[in-house]
């Protein structure tokens, strides 16, 4: 810890701190914030986070399934935990900072959600030219959770990357009448693409020339990012927010699944693989006709649920403690779907964690940052952001005096590097933290991170930093994402870094 606290001393010179004076006779008019950012470090607790990992990926709140009663007593714990730390202080004793709009106390914000739930009694079969393949769910297929009911049988035809963009001269629907079928389409976007593409164009694009249901795959080439999240072959959990009026049945199958789709299924033994990589190297459509057909059948439920964000504040104490840092993570994940339990340790259970960890440890400092430190525990990431949208269209912080969003993710698998992606921020801001805590040869920086909370608040003109465990997340979006995956070494370095690159912003003349 030497170097950590020498390096701390350099922080608090930077910073430029100087003790604020509280109404409260409690706090010692001698505070130090670099010494005591030093002893902060330290009590970070990876103990305390994985005990509370445990909690919340364990059976009492099954998956916190936005709009669940299990999402409602996730929020409900989230929020009696704020409601111990006191976060909030007394009004500081400057009389023109008593005009601090800010509210001192934890609270809630709630919109209704629809919640739609895979029953267990599902199947997926091949019919193959002289085989039945019955398709393992979880292993070889997973419908796409907010999927509409499925009972289909039908040929399947395989259309590329499921675009059609004649202007960039691909179009895998070309001279195909896929009319009565189940298209078979990649995720992603071929090499030579340069538009931008979601899954729920794909699926619009779907339904609009007349297929019944689709089945999406990940190519056996990954592209960079999905190399730097270790994709698999395996089909994960996801939401398609799709419209309902372009909605189909849809299921992510295995990349080995697909290959028997092609291989078996079409008169010249086709591989994913080959197809794929034309596409990648022309930028042209290699759409084939196959003689598979597939029997989807599940139930999806729908019913009307409700959202909960919970948020509390540390008050800042100068006059411009109006302003703050908002430390953000979302707790939900997928629930019980399909008859699977999708637990959500590291898939964010972990930057729950991290989150009510940093909150603990800025309690007890002996007076409050200068500016305010907001956190937020947000619902419906999963279901395209729906939480962190919600508290844009109503902040308690006005978007102007708010001078940055951190967004905790995933923060407790990989590597032990840490990457981080900074929007609106000089790097050098948050790459001169990682040297002062030691860390400078764990971090891999980027720009714009693609997906997760920080997302709207980027495009509200808000400066962001996300923070992820680095490295090969194994189970992501997978019903192995339990507690017992979850590294504690990991999670203090987040929680140690999200604490100082907070207590800087909040702090900073």
């Amino acid at each position: 810890m030497k170097a950590l606290s020498a390096g701390l001393l350099i922080l608090c010179i930077i910073i430029g701190l100087t003790p604020p004076v509280f109404a409260d006779s409690a706090i010692d008019s001698s505070f130090s914030a670099g010494n005591w950012l030093t002893t902060a470090l330290e009590q970070i607790s990876a103990e305390r986070m994985l005990a509370d990992i445990t909690t919340l990926s364990g059976p009492t709140f099954h998956g916190r399934q936005t709009g669940s009663a299990q999402d409602a007593t996730s929020a409900e714990f989230v929020a009696n935990r704020f409601s111990e730390l006191r976060l909030h202080r007394s009004l500081p004793s400057p009389p023109e900072s008593r005009t601090n709009p800010l509210p001192p106390w934890e609270w809630k914000q709630t919109a209704p959600v629809p919640t739609r739930t895979i029953e267990s009694d599902l199947q997926l079969t091949l019919l193959l030219a002289h085989s039945h393949q019955s398709l393992k769910v979880g292993a070889d297929f997973l419908p796409v959770l907010d999927s509409t009911s499925a009972d289909i049988q039908a040929p399947i035809v395989f259309v590329g990357y499921g675009l059609s963009d004649p202007l960039q001269g691909i179009d895998d629907y070309a001279g195909l009448d896929v009319r009565n079928t189940i298209v078979l389409f990649l995720r992603g976007k071929p090499d030579k693409y340069k538009g931008t593409v979601s899954h729920r164009d794909k699926e619009r694009l779907a339904k609009q020339h007349g297929a019944l249901a689709y089945l999406t795959v990940t190519g056996p080439i990954l592209n960079p990012y999905e190399q730097r999240r270790g994709m698999s072959g395996k089909p994960g959990a996801f939401y398609s927010t799709t419209d309902p009026a372009h909605q189909l049945p849809g299921a992510w199958i295995s990349t080995e699944t697909a290959e028997s789709i092609l291989h078996q299924g079409t008169e010249g033994r086709n591989t994913l693989r080959a197809l794929q990589e034309e596409i990648n190297r022309t930028g042209t459509s290699q759409s084939i006709q196959t003689d598979a057909q597939a029997q989807l059948r599940w139930t999806s439920q729908l019913t009307n649920g409700t959202l909960f964000n919970i948020a509390s504040i540390i008050r800042g104490y100068s006059t411009n403690g109006d302003q703050a840092v908002l430390i953000g993570a979302h707790r939900d994940h997928f629930g019980h779907q399909a008859g699977l339990l999708f637990a959500g340790a590291d898939d964010n259970a972990s930057g729950t964690a991290v989150l009510l960890e940093v909150a603990r440890v800025l309690a007890l400092a002996p007076a409050a940052p200068k500016r305010s430190i907001l956190f937020l525990s947000f619902s419906g990431e999963e279901e395209g952001l729906l939480g962190s949208r919600l508290y844009l269209s109503q902040p308690i912080v006005p978007l102007p005096k708010t001078i940055g969003m951190i967004n905790v993710d995933h923060a407790g698998v990989g590597n032990g590097r840490l990457t981080v992606g900074v929007t609106g921020f000089e790097k050098s801001l948050v790459h001169e933290i990682g040297r002062l805590l030691g860390l400078s040869d764990k971090l891999d920086l980027f720009g714009f991170f693609p997906g997760g909370d920080h997302v709207p608040f980027k495009e509200a003109g808000v400066p962001t930093i996300t923070i992820v465990s680095g490295g090969v997340h194994p189970h992501f979006h997978q019903p192995t994402d339990t507690a017992d995956t979850i590294d504690p070494e990991i999670l203090r370095s987040v929680a140690q870094y999200v604490l100082a690159l907070a207590w800087q912003l909040a702090n900073e003349p």
